[in-house]
């Protein structure tokens, strides 16, 4: 899905309506303010940095990352923070033109530009038309091996911006960099005696980069970011043929899906249907229990030894 961008005009209106000289009014804290868009990096902010920053997440707990759009006071408030850490590429634009559009340097960190990326695929049975120009995939936390790059350059720019606490932050960063290192280790350990490589997804699709690190491959109802678009008959037939043939014990479903194209697939091949949480958001729940990106890719781990079993 090509994400709107925030207009120029909304963006001149928040302009001219602020007070000559400065954004907005600072905020009450004296702690840098920090800002991530999504819970990869809000979560690894928080492990790292903990009470030393006033972090905040931009999409609401729940809420569906592919449809946000900020209101001004959104947009507001990251003019006047003091790092922004946000995806980067094609769904951040409206990011892009805020940043290109204020007319003042902000302190912003893109995660595409911390790790290798890779082109969107469009697979044989997925739903709509390639693009003329493979964009970048832009999900690059899902593999366990870019969180340990992400982590990284997170560290680097929490340090730059308090650093009388480097030292205090980059032992935090080392322990979590320890568990995400296990983590990958423990990805890879799974491939060794798996007897299937291919798994299949009933929705979008944001797992290129764990795919890639796994040498997994994989068929999909959509791309990654597409719209939540009604799949045709045709794709839902082509994946329960993929099922059928491949002779899968499941299907893949992601967080917030409402399962309809998983449970016909099901249905018609006798096979279960499974969660494989992409990491973009949590629910309200999971957030206020202080759920965490590793708990999460521990929770896929166990779904992927099934579906690879």
């Amino acid at each position: 899905m090509k994400r709107r961008a925030v207009s120029l005009l909304l963006i001149c209106i928040l302009l001219v309506s602020l007070p000559l000289g400065c954004a907005v009014a600072p905020s009450a804290s004296e702690k840098p303010v920090v800002i991530a868009t999504i819970f990869p990096q809000y979560d690894f902010v928080r492990r790292i940095a903990g009470d030393r920053v006033e972090l905040s997440m931009l999409c609401k707990p729940g809420s569906e990352v592919h449809g946000f759009d900020p209101s001004l006071s959104e947009m507001a408030k990251i003019l006047n923070c003091d790092l922004l850490i946000y995806v980067g590429g094609e769904t951040d634009e409206w990011v892009s033109e805020l940043l290109e559009e204020n007319g003042r340097h902000l302190n912003a960190v893109a995660l595409v530009d911390l790790v290798d990326t890779v082109d969107e695929e469009h697979k044989e049975g997925m739903q709509g038309k390639a693009e003329d120009e493979p964009e970048a995939d832009e999900h690059v936390w899902t593999g366990p091996e870019n969180a340990i790059r992400i982590a990284e350059g997170i560290t680097d720019a929490l340090c730059e911006l308090l650093p009388e606490e480097a030292d205090a932050m980059r032992k935090n960063a080392a322990a979590l960099i320890d568990e995400l290192t296990l983590l990958d280790a423990d990805y890879r350990a799974l491939m060794q005696d798996a007897k299937r490589d291919t798994l299949v997804f009933a929705e979008r699709f944001p797992f290129r980069y764990l795919c890639e690190e796994l040498h997994l491959d994989y068929y999909a109802a959509l791309p990654g970011c597409s719209s939540n678009e009604e799949v045709s008959l045709t794709t839902v037939s082509f994946l329960i043929d993929r099922v059928k043939e491949l002779n899968l014990s499941g299907v893949f479903i992601i967080e917030f899906s409402d399962g309809r194209i998983a449970n016909t697939i099901a249905e018609s091949t006798g096979c279960e249907v499974w969660l494989l949480h992409s990491c973009h958001n949590v629910s309200k729940e999971d957030f206020d229990a202080g759920v965490t990106y590793i708990d999460l890719m521990r929770q896929n781990l166990s779904v992927l030894k099934k579906a690879v079993e």
